[in-house]
């Protein structure tokens, strides 16, 4: 049986630098940091790559928990920091907030680039769209 999400997982090119932005500028708590070398059987089965080697960590913010990776000498593919949110796959990573307006021009500030300044998307319901150094998008939402 299947009880909730426990955690969603990214893939970064810089775990220092998103621990930075996830840590300090949103405000997320670094719960444990780990890794393993080349060569551990069980991880490259799991991962599903011969000869992998990362650095991971763990944050959480609440009840919400990111895993990060940084994997080595792997060639992780293409990646467009300004892939359309349409693209196939985790479009983005939603957060509550309270007073919107002051979250958005601060998160702006921290050099977060949006989509649009935030927006009554009915429902009152209020969400702007931003993107993390590394061109994941966050939504930010307020529900009044």
């Amino acid at each position: 049986m299947i009880l909730g999400i426990e955690h969603t997982a990214l893939s970064v090119p810089d775990i220092d630098q998103a621990i930075a932005f996830y840590c300090d500028v949103l405000g997320f708590t670094l719960e444990w940091r780990a890794g393993w070398d080349k060569g551990s059987k069980p991880l490259d089965d799991l991962v599903g790559f011969a000869d992998s080697a990362a650095q991971v960590a763990m944050i959480r913010l609440g009840d919400t928990r990111i895993e990060i990776f940084e994997f080595e000498d792997v060639a992780p593919g293409a990646h467009d920091q300004d892939r359309p949110v349409a693209s196939h796959g985790i479009t983005h990573i939603g957060l509550a907030v309270s007073e919107i307006e002051d979250e958005y021009e601060r998160l702006k500030a921290a050099g977060v680039r949006f989509n649009a300044p935030p927006a009554d998307v009915g429902g009152r319901s209020f969400c702007a769209y931003g993107r993390d150094p590394f061109g994941n998008f966050l939504e930010i939402r307020e529900q009044r």
